[in-house]
């Protein structure tokens, strides 16, 4: 059940446009860890690519962590001079690396792509094709000057989007 000051379509409208957002998921030991990503949404799931960027190593820590723990918080913010303009949403779920297709997979793909041009050079999944799911079924939220805040984020977020 939803909880905070966002409503559901100004949820799903965040989530359609932020570019980045942090998953904080659990170790192999249990303990708390934080990493950036890249995401778009379809339905009622994020997806996320394990893409051409440059990586540490070949087999990510957070695949092996995911299938230890698929318990994962999403978190999306936007930091501003202004304390009034301050707001972050945290999304709840379960996250999943899938290696084969699901009937999402090429919706995502596509997706993926249309949000993020980097995409036309970058190669959108390496090696073994490995894309992450999350779907969340519950979030929470906070924002200084209400929801009215994120509102106007996202408006100025749109049009420099479309310029």
């Amino acid at each position: 059940m939803p909880t905070g000051v966002f409503e559901v379509d100004l949820v799903r409208r965040i989530v359609d446009i932020a570019p980045v957002a942090r998953l904080g998921q659990r170790d192999e030991h249990g303990l708390p860890q934080t990493l950036p990503f890249v995401f778009a949404r379809v339905g009622p799931a994020l997806w996320s690519p394990i893409d051409g960027k440059p990586k540490k190593n070949t087999h990510l820590s957070r695949l092996t962590w995911i299938a230890k723990y698929p318990e994962v918080c999403v978190l999306i913010d936007h930091y501003d001079d202004d304390w009034e303009r301050l707001w972050w949403l945290k999304l709840y779920g379960r996250a999943e690396a899938f290696h084969v297709e699901h009937r999402e997979w090429d919706q995502a793909l596509a997706a993926l792509s249309r949000k993020y041009p980097q995409y036309a050079v970058t190669p959108i999944l390496a090696g073994d094709p490995t894309m992450i799911r999350i779907e969340w079924d519950r979030w929470q939220s906070w924002a200084a000057g209400g929801e009215s805040a994120a509102w106007s984020w996202l408006e100025q977020t749109s049009n420099a989007l479309q310029n």
